[in-house]
């Protein structure tokens, strides 16, 4: 079911329009115009037209506790380099005015842009399928700016047509805390420690990382790919191969391979996105599913990815597509994927899919972080 809102406009030469915004796709187009110069009334033509300046019907969030909540930070979501540089190089006040100065101008996208049209591309799908249902995506912008940067961000948002209606900024406090009661699902931000904190508290996030150039994605299919050891699954067998080599990990893995992995941070996310690919499933859609999840591993498949595969299948879990590269780059598997997102647990991972134009996020957790430190 398609929802439209309808608001009058005027531009720089006095003539007023009459707009139309899609709800469902953010598409507007303009359906009428005068010129306000005239002793017309807008009045008179809004009722010609037979509709008010606002929504005919605004698309409500779900409820947190019936949706798929992702957390996404202002400095993710959006481009702010400059932003940043100003607060730690001229601090708080001078960040502060110049986000007043320029309220007016809008952000441009960041690395998470793409991932949030996506969902609201998957949120369209699902309300045409289900319009009772309240199992859909529901995106909060999580950021410790001041109130002040509120209406800048607010204006960015609109600008964008963008469907966020939960803000949580926190003032130059932590928003950590804020997360469990969003019941977040994926927490994704630019600042490290900040997903360091959400992972010690049981909340699956990740570091995200901007390239250079963005590859293009896709705006009608939501795609995530997945690392597996300490990414999907525990660093159990991670921490084999750290402490006594690929031979010892072959040989672990083959004793093991009935035995499932233990979870690991981002299992949850993927359960999430498998919940809603089987309502897609369940009509028919499996292969019209508007989402598709990836393995992109480093194990060999005939070695060790046995284990893997039936992991998986022990939690009831599907993934649309396993690549087994034993040792190989990811970075060319994943520019032909084109995922939305990338996660993986090891930085030369990440930093080689990023050089090639994929959004990557870094998963700060087990072993291999222990190690890096050292």
């Amino acid at each position: 079911m398609s929802e439209t809102a309808l608001w009058w406009g005027d531009d720089t030469g006095g003539n007023r329009f009459f707009s139309k915004m899609n709800l469902n796709n953010g598409e507007t187009s303009k359906v009428s115009g005068q010129n306000t110069n005239g002793a017309n009334s807008s009045w008179e033509d809004t009722k010609r037209l037979g509709k008010p300046s606002t929504p005919t019907r605004k698309l409500q969030p779900p409820k947190p506790e019936n949706a798929i909540t992702i957390a996404v930070s202002s400095r993710v979501l959006f481009s702010m380099e400059r932003e940043q540089q100003i607060y730690e190089r001229q601090g708080m006040e001078e960040y502060l005015k110049y986000q007043l100065e320029h309220e007016s101008e809008p952000f441009s996208p960041g690395p998470a842009f793409s991932f949030v049209k996506a969902l609201e591309a998957v949120n369209s799908r699902l309300r045409e399928l289900y319009p009772q249902s309240e199992e859909l995506f529901d995106v909060v912008l999580v950021t410790n700016n001041h109130a002040y940067v509120g209406l800048r961000l607010i204006n960015t948002i609109n600008h964008h047509h963008l469907l966020i209606e939960r803000f949580c900024m926190t003032g130059g406090n932590s928003p950590i805390g804020y997360l469990k009661a969003y019941h977040t699902n994926l927490y994704l931000s630019a600042d490290s420690t900040k997903v360091r904190e959400a992972l010690e508290e049981g909340i699956a996030a990740a570091t995200m990382f901007t390239p250079e150039k963005m590859k293009e994605v896709s705006d009608t299919q939501l795609r995530v790919a997945f690392d597996g050891d300490a990414v999907l699954f525990s660093d159990e067998s991670e921490r084999i191969f750290k402490a006594h080599g690929l031979d010892k990990f072959f040989e672990h893995e083959k004793a093991h391979e009935n035995k499932p992995l233990d979870h690991g941070p981002l299992k949850g996310f993927l359960e999430a996105l498998g919940k809603l690919q089987r309502k897609f499933f369940d009509k028919g859609l499996r292969m019209d599913c508007p989402i598709r999840t990836y393995l992109v591993t480093a194990r060999s498949a005939a070695s060790s990815g046995t284990r893997a595969l039936k992991t998986l299948r022990s939690w009831g879990l599907e993934i649309d597509e396993a690549l087994f590269l034993a040792g190989a780059p990811k970075g060319p598997m994943l520019e032909k994927i084109r995922p939305h997102l990338f996660f993986d647990d090891q930085m030369f991972h990440v930093e080689g899919a990023a050089e090639l134009g994929t959004v990557a996020c870094h998963v700060p957790y087990g072993i291999a972080q222990r190690l890096a430190k050292k």
